[in-house]
């Protein structure tokens, strides 16, 4: 089973330095697993030093600012001519600042203005009562709800009286609170209770803003539960409605709104989510060749990056491959090269977004292009070094980003590096387009105390901008460490609420990085104060909120001075299921705009679920590149 002891001979030392990833309680294997092959994965070594722009081609090779006559442009760019190439070198955050370069904040087709703001911080809530290793945004209540593990049987905050939790398999009683929900404008903190332990857990927001959360340990690894954004609902919880435990596993949202669940420990396998209330049988668990052929002797192929592609496949990268994966027929369509520099996946814990779904308004193409970015990471045996070795060594994490077009068969990596090294990092796709790299350290790797030199400086990643500047923008940075058990979510008024950071097993004080409960806000490059002129609102009351695919609709904005429609962009945004680096569901979606007249924008929602699966979206106005004052909530109907 995995090497599930990872030899007798150091178990002692798992017991002590055990984490999520290693086994302090021996109990958490109540699932019984086959066997997995170990696949001894090639180690490429480190990130690419010097280099401003790589091409990783068919053949697992690069090339220097190349690329094919199928990409989207030749030469390494964008279909605007931009370039790929990174104008400045990979800066550790204590270098020359590359960010004097920043360009316009406007993301994806719209330029917008120009600005050298860096963003703020602001210290949110003191105490969250709990660490936040999981955190998403529900829908029209606007609320984080965010919770630990129940394993810990303590935290910051006390349940607000009877009944405490049964401690599984004990007479225990846990009185501890593990899971809350807090209101994202006062920090207003509602408790909530739970009994089957969400340690390392999956999640999706449903068609009507339920979260649907699958797995965990222990007790927890089978278990399906909902929270419902309705006033004063708690957890409903189904134990045993999964067909084989799910702990570090992925869901992920079909175009019809049901969701399956990849991997996890010891099951290199797929299931679908069974309807509320139901369960599965091992009959409907599916094998998956793919986790176990991407499993390496230190795992890294744990809480895989899925995505659903605008095709209709799916997209999996486990390690440091991926494929296509038709959820219909449980073929692999396609198997893309090789990203070589490391492993991307949890323990060596890099980051990845689906980036912007560009819409043209009157939408007719067959296939609309989808691109993947992977971020950052760590050498293979970056796990046994920091975990197993002694003294510890923390080997420097990747310095690389990666992307590539998924809906086209001969897809490369287009390699380029980032201003520093990044782990166990968080990946933002903002309501411009942009993505905000955030979170994480520089060496090491995840597990308990496994990681060094936090990155306290988020980066800014353009993801067209118009050309001019560098690719990354360096960011103000925190003071306060988010490093191993980190989460965020994106705000309806487009700041980012970070909170977590746990590397401990337990509730821990006084340590290098003890526990973290407070809650921060960033305010990004485009809360600059010579910019809120552009800042735009929505009249929610005169806009349309549900939407059927393809429909057009309007959107209502108070009228000011005079608006240009090419400097309008309006976007939809699906929040996340943020838990260890990995953003389930994250999606970002332009919308083309048909018609602007007296603040009237009218739009056309996506054309299919392959494009936007039906459920709730933040839908954000952008002018000049800066978002609109709040975003409104609009539900695309199944």
């Amino acid at each position: 089973m995995v090497n599930i002891w990872r030899g007798l001979i150091i178990f002692p030392l798992l017991f002590i330095y055990g984490s999520c990833h290693d086994f302090m309680f021996p109990t958490a294997f109540h699932h019984p697993g086959k066997p997995i092959a170990e696949f001894k994965v090639p180690h490429f070594g480190g990130a690419f030093p010097g280099t401003a722009s790589l091409v990783v081609g068919d053949d697992g090779g690069s090339a220097a600012n190349g690329d094919d006559e199928d990409s989207a442009s030749d030469g390494g760019k964008h279909g605007d001519g931009t370039s790929h190439t990174l104008s400045v070198q990979g800066l550790d955050n204590g270098s020359s600042d590359p960010s004097s370069q920043i360009a316009a904040v406007g993301g994806a087709d719209v330029a917008g203005a120009q600005t050298t703001f860096k963003g703020s911080w602001e210290l949110f809530v003191e105490n969250a009562g709990v660490s936040a290793m999981h955190m998403v945004l529900l829908p029209k209540i606007d609320q984080a709800l965010m919770f630990d593990a129940t394993v810990w049987k303590i935290s910051k905050l006390k349940l607000p009286g009877p009944p405490c939790r049964k401690v599984e398999g004990t007479n225990e009683e846990d009185c501890w609170c593990h899971s809350i929900l807090m209101d994202v404008e006062t920090g207003n903190i509602r408790p909530l209770r739970i009994e089957h332990d969400t340690w390392c857990s999956s999640g999706a927001l449903d068609v009507n803003g339920r979260l649907v959360s699958t797995g965990g340990y222990n007790n927890g690894s089978d278990t399906v539960r909902i929270l419902d954004i309705a006033p004063n609902s708690e957890w409903i919880e189904y134990p045993g409605a999964l067909g084989n435990g799910r702990w570090y596993a992925t869901q992920v949202t079909l175009a019809d709104g049901r969701f399956m669940v990849f991997g996890g420990r010891d099951f290199p396998t797929y299931e679908f989510v069974p309807p509320q209330g139901q369960k599965n049988t091992r009959n409907e668990v599916h094998a998956f060749k793919f986790l176990v052929e991407t499993h390496d002797q230190y795992e890294n192929n744990l809480y895989p990056f899925v995505y659903l592609s605008t095709d209709g496949n799916l997209f999996i990268f486990a390690n440091n491959r991926s494929i296509l994966l038709n959820p219909n027929n449980h073929q692999i369509v396609y198997e893309f090269p090789v990203l070589p520099g490391g492993a991307r996946n949890y323990p060596a814990s890099g980051s990845s977004c689906l980036l912007p779904i560009i819409l043209n308004p009157n939408e007719n193409r067959r296939v609309i292009p989808a691109e993947v970015l992977v971020c950052g990471g760590a050498p293979h045996e970056a796990f046994e070094k920091a975990d197993l070795e002694r003294p510890k060594v923390f080997l420097p994490g990747n310095t690389d980003c990666a992307r590539m077009d998924i809906t086209k068969r001969n897809g490369k990596w287009k390699v380029i590096n980032m201003p520093s090294a990044r782990l166990l990092g968080d990946a933002v796709v903002l309501p411009t387009g942009d993505v905000l790299l955030i979170n994480g350290a520089k060496s090491g790797s995840a597990g308990w105390d496994d990681a060094r030199d936090p990155n306290l400086n988020p980066v800014l990643y353009k993801f067209k901008g118009d050309g001019t500047g560098s690719k990354f923008t360096v960011m103000n940075p925190s003071n306060i460490p988010r490093m191993y058990h980190s989460s965020f979510a994106v705000l309806p008024d487009s700041k980012i609420l970070i909170a977590g950071s746990n590397t401990n097993p337990g509730y821990v004080y006084n340590t290098l990085f003890p526990t973290e409960v407070r809650v921060e806000k960033f305010s990004p490059h485009y809360f600059d104060p010579n910019l809120a002129q552009f800042r735009q609102e929505i009249v929610v009351e005169q806009s349309d909120n549900q939407v059927k695919f393809g429909q057009k609709f309007h959107v209502q904005i108070r009228e000011g001075s005079a608006i240009e429609q090419a400097k309008l962009q309006v976007t939809i945004y699906s929040p996340p299921f943020t838990t260890h680096g990995i953003s389930m569901n994250q999606r970002l979606i332009q919308l083309g705009i048909e018609e602007f007249n007296n603040g009237k924008i009218v739009v056309q929602a996506p054309m299919n679920g392959n494009i936007a699966p039906p459920g709730y979206y933040m839908l954000f106005v952008n002018y000049n590149g800066v978002p609109c004052r709040r975003s409104m909530w609009i539900q695309i109907l199944p």
